[in-house]
Formats: structure tokens, sequence, C-alpha cells
């Protein structure tokens, strides 16, 4: 995992020199380099860009374990493809993979799990022999990008078994999607009995996506958040894929009302942008006639079945001996220390001071170290960095 963390922080300095004025002659000595890519095209500010997002995951995942909050989001990450070596599919630098190693500083196992309809392959290469992070990707396989993920890719050494891959065909439906992924999800909490859990909530296994060919309504993606919600255990929620922008702004607008437990109305408040989301202006979308389901009930309980073979061979969760704990990446005393006193606060440090009228409060049902139950829950939104239609239609939703 040391070594992720260097590969990275590697690529991270590669990037910055993109911010220099000499970029045209690095970019001519860069061609042989992982960046020659035609999904991940250079542009300007592409440092700040990647910044942005993988701050945001790093902060959220700090904030997990500083046990600030039990579920924090972060819509702009999810950059599961970008491997140690070279960006891919979009992504740049896989934030998702510095978020879990930030989570298992304070965590002895981390679960990761993909809804995107794409393999999840930069993070599953990243964990594929360790035993503390477990990958499950539910994505379409065969001939379609990354074209990884088969139902035999379980890992390797340590981490043999800790990979898990549904392969799914194209057009399947809430019904059968909700078949497969709570029984596989129930089994692996069940197996592995993991301390924290991220959850990447790619939007193009939506119905309609430009790129995708799911059939998937905005309701049966927000089923397994809401699924997963369930474990109350601390909560990472990452944004990925979706290229149809109205519809990841429907859901992900959704999603983020499953968390907060707060009903939303199917009638779109009128704002800036509300002619795109025509002639219904609507926050669910019919998928009734997208794409037929190739997926038969046979050929998934084939897959289930295979998956839980494999995962009664691991005997019990790992057991994991425990150093010193790690300073947390975003330490809020180690900035508190660093703090110029005649210098005037930054306002995210002044937000820091406030306290909520119910900050400190227990819940009745919270006995000492219990978790609190689902309506005392704190939510922390981190990082929100999307197009203007997707920001704008979550705020006037809230508010």
């Amino acid at each position: 995992m040391q070594i992720t963390v260097l590969c990275v922080k590697l690529k991270l300095k590669i990037l910055e020199k993109l911010k220099k004025k000499n970029i045209w002659m690095f970019l001519f000595s860069f061609v042989t380099d992982g960046l020659k890519t035609k999904d991940c095209p250079i542009f300007h500010n592409i440092f700040e860009y990647c910044q942005s997002f993988t701050g945001g995951t790093i902060a959220a995942a700090t904030e997990l374990n500083r046990q600030a909050t039990d579920i924090a989001i972060n819509w702009s990450g999810g950059m599961h493809h970008a491997k140690k070596k070279n960006a891919s599919g979009f992504c740049y630098v896989n934030d998702i993979v510095l978020g879990i190693l930030e989570l298992l500083k304070h965590h002895f196992r981390v679960l990761y799990i993909d809804i995107d309809i794409h393999h999840g392959d930069g993070v599953e290469e990243a964990f594929y022999t360790t035993d503390r992070v477990m990958t499950v990707s539910f994505h379409k396989f065969g001939d379609y990008f990354p074209g990884t993920g088969d139902l035999r890719d379980i890992g390797v050494n340590e981490g043999k078994y800790y990979a898990v891959n549904v392969p799914l065909n194209e057009g399947i439906s809430d019904d059968n999607y909700e078949a497969v992924f709570v029984p596989v999800i129930s089994k692996v909490m069940e197996t592995f009995q993991p301390n924290a859990i991220v959850l990447q909530c790619g939007a193009d296994s939506l119905a309609g996506d430009r790129l995708g060919c799911f059939n998937l309504s905005i309701r049966g993606h927000g089923k397994c958040v809401a699924f997963i919600k369930s474990y109350k255990l601390p909560l990472l929620l990452l944004g990925g894929g979706g290229y149809t922008i109205n519809n990841v702004s429907r859901c992900w607008t959704y999603e983020t009302s499953i968390v907060v437990e707060q009903e939303l109305s199917n009638d779109l408040p009128y704002n800036e942008q509300f002619e795109r989301f025509g002639p219904a202006y609507k926050l669910h979308y019919d998928t009734n006639i997208i794409i037929r389901d190739k997926n038969s009930s046979n050929d998934l309980e084939k897959i289930k079945q295979k998956i839980f073979e494999n995962l009664r061979m691991l005997p019990s969760a790992p057991s994991v001996q425990f150093r010193e704990t790690k300073e947390n990446s975003n330490d809020e005393q180690t900035v508190d220390d660093e703090t110029n006193p005649d210098e005037r606060l930054p306002q995210r440090d002044l937000d820091r001071r406030i306290q909520g009228e119910n900050e400190y409060s227990d819940s009745e049902d919270e006995g000492e170290g219990g978790r609190k139950d689902n309506m005392s829950f704190r939510l922390t939104v981190l990082y929100i960095f999307m197009s203007i239609e997707t920001m704008r239609l979550s705020i006037i939703c809230f508010i």
C-alpha cells in the first residue's frame, strides 16, 4: 500500500508540472507516458481539477476516521479507472484508492462496492493482493470498457477471494439488479464483516445513459444506497460515471435525500436550469422502453452461487494486528497548531468552530460506545463538485 501512495504522489507531481509555462515542451516529452490516452486528454487546470475531487474524498475519509460524521458524500469523486501508472476512462487520479488507504488507518477492514456500469478495475487492481479490502463490482461485462471484471477474477495471494465480480448483461432491470445485489452484499457483509464501507454510485448504470446500456431507474439505483445505509456502518458515498447529465442530477439528488431521510416531491421546482428537464419536469423519469433485459434468472442464479462458493473459502473475517495509528491526512489539530494567530482564519476553519444545537446530544437508544439510530445519524456533505445544473438542482430540492 505504501507503493500505491508513492506512485500516486509521483503522478500528482507530473500533473502539477502541467501548470507551468513550458506546458508544450512538457507535453512533447510526455507522449509515451500515462496520460497519452484518447479518453483522458490534457486540459487547462488539470492539476487543480484532480486536486479538488481527490481532496474531497480524502477529507471525507478523514472525517469518518475522526468519527465526526457517520456518512460523508463526495459526488465529485469516484474515479475508479485510474491506476498508479496511467490515467484511464476519464479518470486521472484514483481518489477512491486514496480514500480507502485513509480509512485503513483507523478501520481494520474496508468494503468497496461499485454500482457504476463499468468495472471498477483501478480499485480492484490496487487491493488485489490484500485481505483488508474487499472489492465488489456490479458491471456490464464482455465487449465493453474496460473489458475486465470476470467472475473468475477473485484476487491473489492474501487477497484471494477478496475480489468479487458480478458480470452482467445489458438491459438489466430494477428487479433483476436487486435480486443479485441484495443477496451478494448480504453474504459479503456476513463473511467479511467490514468496519467501513465505500460505495461508488456511478450513474451511467441508469436507463438512457449516453454510454450505458442498463435499464435501472433512479429508484432502483437508490435502493442500493438505502440497503447499504441500513447497515449503519461508517459510509463514504462517491459519484462516478454518468453521461446524461440531467439524469445524473436527478439520481444524486434523490440519493442524497435517501441519506438524509427527506421526502422529495416528484415535481421539480422552478430554477434557471428548469427547461433542461422537460417535457415532464419530474425527478423520476420513464425507463420502460430503453433496452431489453438480457439477464435471465437462471444466469443470475449461477453467478450468485459461484460467488457464494468463493466466499465460503473465507473461514472468517481476517484479523489485523494494528500498529500505532498514523495521523489523518487532514488532521484538524495539526492545522490549528500551525495557524498564525495574527492572521484571520479562513471561513472553513470558522465553520468548524460552530456547534450545532443538537450536535452533542445522544439518542435514547445509544449506549456507551453505541451507534445512533437512523434519525440521529450525522451527515457531512464534504465536497460537491458537479456541473452547474447538477449543483443547482440538488440545492433547490433541499431548500
